[in-house]
């Protein structure tokens, strides 16, 4: 059941929209800002406020790789495995979370601060290789000192 805060902000934004199912990827963030992630019960809350089939919403939130459909850490970590970055050491990236927090792609640390995912391309290519966190992007990930000093950096947001 959608909170009141979730209904406003859902209400908010079908201003802006045409036909309500337009609305799908904006009530996915919404809601996965409110919860953390989409479970399926999201799911048939925004397909209920849609008037639409849980599948059609399910179909939006599995296509999109920010939309997350499992529980995630406080900080989600995506790391580029583009061609771009894969040349350039990408593989390292993981290397360096699992030495230093035991952590590969898919898993959250065991205090839920800090989850590590796959991003198929981030578009930071000239800085190959790179990872995310929000909105900060870290790149030129090349040596393990570049990685750690970017793991401590975001240890310590």
């Amino acid at each position: 059941m959608l909170t009141e805060a979730e209904r406003k902000e859902l209400d908010h934004e079908a201003e802006h929209y045409e036909h309500k199912q337009a609305l799908t990827i904006e009530a996915l963030k919404i809601l996965q800002n409110h919860r953390g992630w989409i479970s399926d019960d999201s799911i048939k809350d925004i397909a209920e406020y849609l008037k639409c089939d849980p599948s059609e919403v399910d179909s939006v939130a599995t296509f999109y790789n920010l939309i997350y459909r499992k529980p995630v850490g406080k900080k989600v970590v995506h790391v580029c495995t583009s061609v771009s970055c894969w040349i350039m050491g990408s593989e390292n990236i993981e290397k360096r979370f699992q030495d230093k927090l035991g952590l590969g792609y898919g898993q959250t640390t065991g205090d839920d601060q800090v989850t590590l995912v796959r991003n198929q391309c981030l578009g930071y290519c000239d800085h190959a290789p790179c990872m995310q966190l929000n909105d900060k992007m870290y790149g030129d990930l090349e040596t393990d000192a570049s990685v750690d000093a970017a793991i401590d950096d975001i240890q310590a947001i």
